[in-house]
């Protein structure tokens, strides 16, 4: 009975050490695989044998122990290390590594699975996958680039494929505007020869008289207007600027109300809020003493002008002239052009001009007045230069104290643009004191012409930034990790990836950073854990444990010979 045992103890002490073996082979077969997890054998104690239970002290006798004989080790547990393994940088920003706990979470044919390494590439469809192909999972983004946090999905990054613009949200002005120049008191005066809407010589007083009517006072009998319908075009000038030609579809209805209106759109006078001249007269264009006066803003860059010949109708020159009446605009004004991007990405070019329209002992306030030939209503026809105006107020030490109104938007109903564009204007960067005379400059706007996604960077909390030529850079996703209650408990799956086991507890998916998953460092990858110099170590030690079971093995056999030969 003992020469068996002791050959079945010693046999199964070679099986032990043999899957000791197996695994420490494993450990350092893959101490180049990255982020690899190593295991440790642990062994516990069969039952034994026992010989006696032992007594109890007694009066005469001290007690005995029990005699027992141990029947082998078996393996408790294969226990894998989870624990931190070292991480090394790569040149390519698709590797992940994850610094602390967690599993990347990746799509294979029977479901997820769950691994720690973090070699990524996007494959031919721009999608991150891993060296077996499996995808990444991940939160997606919304139209808006927002990252939607309730389903996963591949993560696509369409690199040269994407393309973005940025419509214009904030516009940030800087400059000077000089308390010391003289105020405006006046906008430009023009009007016309005195007109009249029948050979009878009418005078003309209402703006539902029909434009084919009009007539020059001096020759009542020349209709203007003839051979409708034709395009008119008008060419004015603004402080010496040439406006872009405009153009008036006059047909057999059109009204001269509809001219006015064309004459106040085309010049982008501002009407509304302006304050009225000393002589009465409000800004835009109305009928007086049978004339059409066109009255403009102040300001020297302001002055208008319609030049003779401007106003051409099928090539030829209307005579409809609107010489100049009393003085041109006044007043300590300057003016600027910047562009600005809709949500296409369409370049609008606006103009801006400040004039100073008062002051006080402690204050001094500039109307500034915003305008752009791009801003469209969509309707034929229908010319509206003039965005909007506001003011800016400037106290004793020439810091801006107030600036209301600063919100001003542009149609674009006449292009597939969201419309309207709507913007801020930020004039607190403008000084009040300057001795080189008033100027106003674009410092910074925030929109963009449109840009092709060229480059990506994946940040500590998983968040895939994607960064177009433009210099936009908006969320393409966010990488999920998995946390595992007892990660030991996940089943090898090979090809670097686990699933879930019967006793690793459910997934608890999560952000990087957040709920004790780690974080994640692009452009690194997480090493084996393997320890070498241990695991060799070990191995001797398995390897001289196997030794001796089998050195045990030898010398009962020779025992057992001893007996046979007993009987011989």
């Amino acid at each position: 009975m003992g020469l068996t045992s002791a050959l079945n103890t010693s046999l199964n002490g070679l099986s032990l050490n043999e899957t000791a073996i197996d695994v420490l082979s494993n450990n350092i077969a893959n101490a180049g695989t990255n982020a690899f997890k190593a295991s440790q054998v642990q062994f516990s104690t069969q039952l034994a044998r026992t010989l006696s239970f032992g007594s109890r002290p007694t009066a005469t006798n001290g007690g005995t122990n029990a005699r027992q004989i141990g029947l082998g080790a078996t393996v408790a547990a294969i226990i894998p290390d989870f624990s931190q393994g070292s991480i090394t940088n790569t040149t390519s920003p698709s590797d992940l590594a994850i610094q602390g706990d967690g599993f990347f979470i990746v799509e294979s044919q029977d479901g997820n699975v769950y691994t720690r390494n973090g070699t990524f590439r996007l494959n031919s469809e721009n999608v991150l996958t891993n060296s077996q192909g499996l995808r990444v999972q991940a939160y997606g983004v919304d139209d808006d680039f927002n990252v939607v946090n309730t389903q996963l999905t591949n993560v696509q990054i369409p690199l040269g494929e994407l393309s973005i613009a940025e419509a214009t949200e904030n516009v940030e002005m800087t400059g000077a505007l000089s308390p010391q120049g003289d105020t405006a008191t006046h906008g430009t005066l023009l009007e016309t020869a005195p007109l009249v809407i029948d050979a009878g010589g009418t005078a003309l007083t209402a703006g539902t008289t029909l434009l084919s009517a009009l007539r020059l006072a001096s020759d009542p009998t020349t209709q203007l207007f003839t051979g409708l319908p034709q395009d008119l075009e008008l060419t004015a000038s603004k402080g010496g600027r040439t406006l872009e030609t405009q153009t008036l579809t006059i047909t057999a209805t059109t009204t001269v109300q509809d001219y006015m209106d064309f004459l106040d759109q085309a010049m982008g006078l501002q009407t509304t809020g302006v304050p009225v001249d000393a002589d009465t007269i409000a800004v835009g264009v109305d009928i007086s003493a049978g004339m059409i006066r066109v009255k403009g803003n102040r300001g020297t860059v302001n002055d208008i002008s319609i030049p003779v010949g401007s106003q051409v109708m099928n090539g030829g020159v209307i005579g409809l002239d609107f010489p100049r009446t009393g003085q041109p605009a006044d007043g300590e004004s300057t003016f600027t052009t910047f562009v600005v991007f809709d949500s296409l990405g369409q370049a609008l070019n606006v103009r801006m001009s400040a004039y100073k329209e008062s002051s006080t002992t402690n204050t001094t306030t500039f109307r500034y007045l915003l305008e752009s030939d791009d801003n469209e209503s969509g309707i034929p026809g229908d010319v509206e230069i003039e965005i909007g105006n506001s003011t800016l107020v400037f106290d004793s030490e020439g810091q801006v104290s107030d600036q209301p109104n600063n919100t001003f938007a542009i149609d674009r109903n006449g292009s597939a643009a969201v419309s309207p564009m709507v913007f801020e204007v930020d004039l607190s960067s403008i000084s009040g004191i300057t001795s080189a005379g008033s100027n106003l400059n674009l410092k910074l706007q925030d929109g963009s012409s449109p840009g092709v996604l060229t480059s990506f960077v994946i940040d500590e909390q998983g968040v895939i930034n994607g960064v177009f030529d433009n210099g936009i850079i908006r969320s393409l996703g966010q990488v999920v990790l998995a946390r595992f209650t007892n990660p030991g408990g996940l089943l090898q799956n090979g090809g670097d990836t686990f699933r879930e086991g019967v006793s690793s507890g459910e997934p608890q998916l999560s952000t990087p950073g957040t709920f004790g998953v780690g974080t994640i460092r692009a452009g690194a990858i997480e090493l084996s854990n393997t320890d070498i110099g241990r695991n060799l170590v070990e191995l001797i030690v398995a390897s001289t444990n196997y030794r001796g079971n089998a050195r045990v093995i030898d010398s009962t056999n020779q025992l057992v010979d001893e007996l046979l030969l007993l009987g011989r």
